[in-house]
């Protein structure tokens, strides 16, 4: 007999069912069913059925006599136990918390997914006037620092015919103004496991009038790159501690 393909276990009612999920989760703020239903091409009596029974467990809620929903508690319970178990966070977290102390500015963990860039987790900046949150927010790669720095490390991609990303690679890290919204700076690391495999990026995220590029190259820069560095290391990266290696020269 011949060997069963992943796909060949896949359930549609679950696939569905997630997509509804993963649907909601993308929207800013409530959305009605009808919405929802539109952009999944499933009919609103499918979409209403699988509502009712995420709020029935709590993965979804509204208010009373409200036809719009939101992420409920469970989904954030759900997804509270799966940051707390990851390696990649768990090792991350200690040195963005020491990074944020330093310069005093938010600090991103970002990993990709598809062709996007999620902005996964954050230690906020102690100054009163800061950048709305990015956690749970997704760009294109190429679209922000904290992705392109990750094409530019990423082994399988073909570097060498793109001089950005080259120019990138060379640097070991990725500036940028402007993407995120106006006014907003961010600055970029890579974030790699054993064999130079590419996890992830580490990012600063900062209004523009606090970033001047003496800033930048004396001080956010070295910070930046011994963080991101140091976590790699922990991942099981020494490429790092190799001559030049990667750009991630210290010195």
């Amino acid at each position: 007999m011949a060997p069963r393909g992943r796909e060949s276990y896949s359930i549609q009612s679950v696939e569905n069912a997630l997509d509804v999920l993963e649907a909601l989760s993308e929207e800013e703020g409530e959305v009605r069913i009808s919405r929802l239903s539109q952009r999944l091409g499933m009919n609103k009596t499918s979409v209403f059925r699988l509502m009712a029974t995420f709020e029935s467990r709590g993965y979804v809620e509204r208010d009373d006599g409200s036809s719009k929903y939101r992420l409920g508690l469970s989904a954030y319970e759900v997804a509270q136990k799966l940051l707390s178990r990851m390696d990649l966070l768990r090792k991350a977290r200690p040195v963005m918390e020491k990074l944020v102390r330093e310069t005093r500015e938010a600090v991103y963990l970002t990993v990709s997914r598809g062709g996007d860039v999620l902005f996964f987790d954050m230690i906020d900046t102690t100054h009163q006037v800061k950048i709305v949150s990015l956690v749970g927010r997704r760009y294109p790669l190429a679209d922000t620092a904290a992705g392109r720095i990750q094409l530019a490390f990423d082994p399988e991609a073909d570097v060498d015919s793109n001089p950005e990303l080259a120019r990138i690679h060379a640097l070991g890290h990725c500036l940028d103004t402007g993407t995120l919204g106006d006014g907003v700076t961010s600055l970029a690391v890579p974030l790699l496991a054993r064999g130079g495999r590419v996890v992830g990026s580490l990012c600063l995220v900062a209004p523009d009038f606090r970033i001047s590029s003496e800033l930048v190259d004396q001080t956010l820069v070295p910070r930046l790159a011994e963080a991101g560095s140091i976590i790699s290391s922990k991942l099981g990266y020494v490429g790092h501690l190799l001559e030049s290696d990667r750009g991630w020269d210290r010195n």
